[in-house]
């Protein structure tokens, strides 16, 4: 083998190990943040019990919830990496149609311009056509 092809080798299985760690600190502060994002979910569950606004106790702990979700998504994403060193976009998805959907539960709550609704549900129809195909074109793969 060629000095060139082996340093070319070094280079290319350097840059590996170092997606590898990106990818692992990115798993662990997902770890961490889906840890405290349902912790606090647990504390507005339990802030519910105490309000005087029911809705407004029920849209916290709903976004709270989702956002939890979210970044779940987010970390299910990375652990494919892992498991099949490639990245799924699925579940990237997935987490876009759940922060859609958290914004669409703020609609009732906070004054939305009628562009702003139009967009949103734009996006998750998009977003929602893109689960279909991936699905079908990832079926078609497996046969």
């Amino acid at each position: 083998m060629s000095p060139l092809k082996n340093r070319a080798d070094a280079a290319i299985s350097a840059i590996s190990w170092v997606t590898l760690g990106v990818y692992l600190l990115i798993a662990a502060s997902l770890s961490l943040l889906a840890i405290f994002s349902f912790y606090d979910v647990i504390l507005q569950v339990a802030a519910l019990i105490y309000t005087e606004d029911m809705t407004q106790g029920v849209l916290q702990v709903l976004h709270a919830l989702l956002l939890t979700l979210i970044i779940v998504e987010i970390l299910e994403t990375v652990t494919v990496y892992f498991r099949t060193n490639r990245v799924q976009v699925t579940p990237i998805l997935i987490a876009g149609i759940t922060a859609m959907v958290r914004r669409v539960l703020t609609f009732g709550v906070e004054p939305v311009a009628p562009l702003d609704i139009g967009m949103t549900l734009v996006a998750i129809l998009v977003l929602t056509i893109a689960i279909v195909f991936i699905g079908r074109q990832e079926r078609a793969d497996n046969y």
